[in-house]
């Protein structure tokens, strides 16, 4: 279980969908009813989903509309889907947390239902610096915040020169909301990568340990 603000989380979700001229109200509907099922267990770093039950959660009829929306949703950075093709595992998402800099709004008394429950604050009398993250300022501030997260500097610096050549774009194409996201993203692709080529490794050797050489002198002693 991780540390989620749900107010801010909430809040700067909303600022970000409208800003983000590519969502419809199927989006919404759809990453609303992934926040519910992410609320009720307590804020997981990773969960699993049925796709029937997300489905009629967020009252999408259509298995197409649906995979194409929550496709959308995780190439634009909003969340990370991976999707098992195994109806009795169910498809794994990992939220992007948004608004979570300071304090914790769940409260540690969990009720019968999974309610999370919000501190009694005068949200009114709350004023809050809003940032714009469709880009960083340079590349410093790109390494500041790897250091924060804990990832390789060397990390940052690819995925500055990456993204600063293609203009700030996810595949060139769709401009990056919050890049903070997209980082996010980036560094969970990697740890996939470099997890893939230990395991290609790790295969290699097995079979180089199998070769014998092609022309072997029977002559000579055991």
């Amino acid at each position: 279980m991780q540390e989620i603000n749900y107010i801010k989380h909430l809040k700067e979700v909303f600022i970000q969908f409208s800003k983000d001229n590519r969502l419809n109200p199927t989006h919404i509907s759809l990453y609303i009813a992934l926040f519910q099922i992410w609320n009720k267990n307590r804020f997981p770093v990773e969960f699993y989903v049925i796709r029937d039950e997300v489905m009629s959660f967020s009252k999408i009829g259509s298995k197409t509309t649906y995979h194409r929306c929550i496709r959308d949703l995780s190439n634009w950075c909003y969340l990370l889907y991976s999707p098992s093709y195994n109806p009795y595992k169910g498809s794994k998402i990992k939220m992007h947390k948004f608004g979570t800099s300071s304090g914790q709004v769940v409260d540690s008394y969990r009720p019968i239902y999974g309610q999370a429950l919000v501190s009694n604050i005068n949200i009114n009398k709350q004023k809050e610096n809003i940032y714009k993250l469709d880009q960083p300022k340079n590349e410093i501030e790109v390494i500041d915040f790897f250091k924060k997260e804990n990832w390789p500097i060397i990390e940052a610096k690819k995925f500055y020169n990456h993204y600063l050549g293609i203009g700030w774009r996810v595949g060139g194409k769709t401009k990056i909301v919050n890049w903070h996201a997209t980082a996010n993203n980036w560094m969970l692709k990697a740890e996939e990568i470099k997890n893939t080529l230990k395991t290609n490794n790790r295969h290699t050797h097995n079979l180089d340990n199998l070769k014998v050489v092609k022309y072997k002198n029977y002559n000579e002693p055991l």
